[in-house]
């Protein structure tokens, strides 16, 4: 049975308190968790000769995170990823967003789920954070309230339970943008990963990163990785050389399914993500700019990947994509897990 204990991280500018959660395991598993944004900020796990390392890409304090962070280990919403022309049409009518991402608008706005302290609670193994986003945040329609369960089972497994309601038709796409490294959060290259998703197809987009509306097969491309590759052979044959940033379409279904599962040869760490989500956007830090981080770290670009289970981008623009709109009544539900294990 894992335990749970929190302290005091730091304050936010304001003056507000932020606690972090440290959820163990029986093996020793390590998992650190902010009230602010949802994040996580350490996952400490063994390789294969027993060494432990933090591969969680992160900040040694909360002005990090409140200041300059891309998003590392949040929660992500009302929105993740991005709404062409931060703007939409729903049920006749029409919603401006925060324009936050060229002429766009991504991951929630200006002052997204990242970016508040959420109530926590702990109860026996799990970690309950809940927000209710009011209505009009960042101008989406209705109060949303949302609730996200951690809890890290002794099989290695951190589980996050989402679920949601709201008051009024809303888009809603959560997530989680941990930043992962599997050869320790400092190695700064992901290139001898090998990662595997069992993804038949994927979301084209354009040169801003918003998809054009259609869905393509991943067979006879570079975006076909449902065989194992190595990130270095595969990510300079990728998007000019910048690697991935794009969603992978998975099996249309509500069951828990294989999203993705990323490999470190050299240590023998790997990590499986699972989830009932219909998208898997799989980013390899194109964007990462030089940024100070935990211990002396210095990240940079390719230093990390992120595996964002969620619906597909810019849902609220095209009808065949799977639906994002949360109605008044009904619940929103997701789960998805990250399974931590060394191969030998």
């Amino acid at each position: 049975m894992g335990s749970i204990k929190a302290d005091i991280f730091g304050r936010l500018k304001s003056g507000k308190v932020v606690a972090r959660y440290t959820l163990t395991n029986k093996n020793g598993i390590t998992v650190k968790i902010l009230d602010y944004g949802g994040i996580i900020t350490d996952i400490h796990v063994p390789d294969k000769n027993g060494k432990v390392d933090d591969i969680c890409l992160g900040f040694n304090d909360i002005e990090g995170y409140e200041t300059r962070s891309p998003y590392f280990g949040a929660l992500i919403g009302r929105y993740g990823n991005r709404i062409a022309g931060a703007k939409f049409v729903l049920d006749g009518i029409a919603y401006s967003l925060t324009v936050n991402n060229g002429p766009n608008s991504l991951h929630g706005g200006k002052i997204g789920f990242d970016k508040v302290v959420w109530n926590a609670k702990i109860d026996n193994n799990q970690l309950i954070l809940t927000h209710v986003s009011p209505d009009g945040d960042e101008n989406y329609p209705g109060a949303l309230s949302v609730k996200v369960i951690y809890e890290l089972t002794d099989d290695d497994v951190l589980k996050l339970d989402y679920t949601a309601t709201t008051t009024k038709a809303t888009p809603i796409n959560l997530t989680n943008h941990t930043y992962f490294n599997l050869a320790g959060h400092a190695s700064n290259d992901i290139s001898d990963h090998v990662v595997m998703i069992p993804a038949e197809s994927y979301v084209v987009l354009d040169r801003n990163t918003i998809p054009t509306g259609e869905i393509r097969s991943v067979e006879g491309s570079s975006m076909d990785l449902r065989q194992p590759v190595k990130l270095g052979d595969v990510m300079p044959n990728v998007n000019d050389g910048l690697g991935f940033d794009n969603n992978f379409n998975l099996k249309q279904s509500d069951e828990i399914k294989l999203g993705a599962r990323i490999e470190h040869p050299p240590s023998g760490r790997y990590i499986e993500c699972r989830t009932t989500e219909p998208g898997m956007q799989f980013y390899t830090c194109k964007n990462l700019k030089e940024t100070p981080g935990k211990n002396g770290a210095v990240y940079k670009q390719f230093g990390g990947f992120c595996l964002e289970a969620q619906h597909y981008p810019d849902s609220v623009h095209y009808k065949h994509f799977p639906n994002t709109i949360l109605r008044p009544g009904e619940i929103y539900r997701q789960t998805t897990t990250y399974k931590f294990g060394v191969s030998p």
